[in-house]
């Protein structure tokens, strides 16, 4: 990085602000709010969230910010190209001035409080893009170059401040749904409303409206049938593939497939309390989805399954994986059932989304009942209903 030398303009002397080492101690004093910011977020991301992938997003972003400041050149007024990878060898530290700072003694009420470990890492959020901005502005006068890669790292502080908040958000929304059933006439021995009620009764938690052959105006009306339904019995409900569907029926969400409307383009169309799901069959799939950070992510299959065959089986190789990745809630579905539903929740808690093992059943109710039983041994606790 080369030095671009102050920059003046009619009313203000920058050299004259360098000379008295003010743009020293706004970056300094930036940069620890920036860093200690980042590291606030990195704590809850990886102690709270337990998020593997956001703790490293974060924890990376905090070591670029300290290459980009230690390659400023040594001293503020050095014009000198010489690069300097160690951020105390910049000259930065000399002119901190700790008992003369005139900001240390003012402060708010708020400042003293925080509600819960949430109120925390919001407030970090909030610090970072304040402090990045400032160093992005005050450092332009030092070095253009310098502006420019913190212009850029304050665009990825909002991104992760987004990925949290997603996050935090889903676990809100969907983190405490255990069974999540599949409606399809055609593999409901009874009728369909009849089931879906029998099978809430049994203790599902959420339900999904999956017909894919259905005319519009029929959908629709299914669709605000189970959504009444849901929402007496104060459970979610969920429309397959179809945004518009889930919207014009009072649905609480949409679940969505690799080839459906993107998640970002499904967040633009409905109101941000609407749940967003997104199916995923191998682990690349489900680094993308994590990085898009939808309310849920389904991975499946977990078996073989004649409700929708595959020719590609993820099994719970690819959930487990998955876990280690990502706090955002996880949906195992795709051929579970009585018998291999121990096995997988041992290896890897999660949603258990089923359709013929439960609505395919002689009675529906008391085959969703009979799963939730060999459920109730897993770490696995409800943390509300939909309203």
């Amino acid at each position: 990085m080369r030095h671009q030398g102050p920059q003046t303009r009619p009313g203000f002397d920058a050299a004259f602000v360098l000379e008295k080492n003010s743009v020293s101690r706004i970056v300094d004093a930036n940069l620890n709010r920036s860093r200690e910011a980042l590291r606030v977020m990195e704590e809850f991301a990886r102690f709270v969230l337990d998020d593997s992938s956001l703790t490293g997003a974060i924890k990376t972003a905090r070591h670029d910010l300290t290459t980009i400041v230690g390659a400023l050149p040594a001293g503020p007024s050095d014009t000198s190209s010489q690069q300097l990878p160690d951020y105390e060898n910049t000259g930065l530290p000399v002119h901190r001035d700790i008992v003369g700072d005139v900001g240390t003694e003012i402060t708010t009420p708020s400042e003293s409080h925080r509600e819960s470990e949430t109120a925390v890492v919001h407030v970090a959020c909030k610090r970072l893009s304040e402090s990045l901005r400032v160093l992005e502005e005050y450092g332009k006068v030092v070095d253009a170059e310098f502006g420019a890669r913190i212009e850029k790292l304050r665009y990825r502080g909002y991104e992760l401040e987004r990925r949290l908040a997603a996050t935090i958000h889903a676990r809100e929304k969907f983190g405490g749904m255990q069974l999540y059933v599949l409606i399809t006439e055609s593999l409901c021995r009874g009728d369909w409303f009849t089931t879906a009620k029998a099978v809430l009764q049994g203790g599902a938690d959420c339900l999904q409206l999956r017909e894919k052959n259905l005319p519009d105006r029929e959908l629709l009306e299914r669709a605000k049938r189970l959504a009444q339904l849901c929402r007496d019995m104060e459970r979610i409900f969920i429309v397959n593939d179809r945004t518009d569907i889930a919207l014009a029926a009072g649905a609480h969400g949409v679940h969505l497939g690799q080839d459906d409307v993107p998640v970002a383009a499904a967040r633009r169309m409905l109101p941000a309390r609407m749940i967003v799901g997104l199916s995923t069959h191998t682990i690349e799939q489900v680094e993308v989805a994590i990085a898009l950070a939808p309310d849920y992510i389904a991975v499946g299959p977990m078996f073989d399954t004649h409700t929708k065959p595959q020719t590609h089986i993820a099994g719970p190789e690819v959930l487990a994986e998955a876990r280690k990745r990502t706090a955002l809630p996880l949906v195992a579905i795709g051929g579970i059932d009585v018998q291999n539903i121990d096995m997988l929740l041992r290896t890897t808690p999660a949603c258990i989304c089923v359709c013929r093992a439960v609505i395919s059943q002689s009675d529906p109710a008391n085959a969703a009942r009979r799963l939730r039983a060999l459920m109730k041994d897993t770490r696995l606790e409800p943390r509300g209903r939909a309203t």
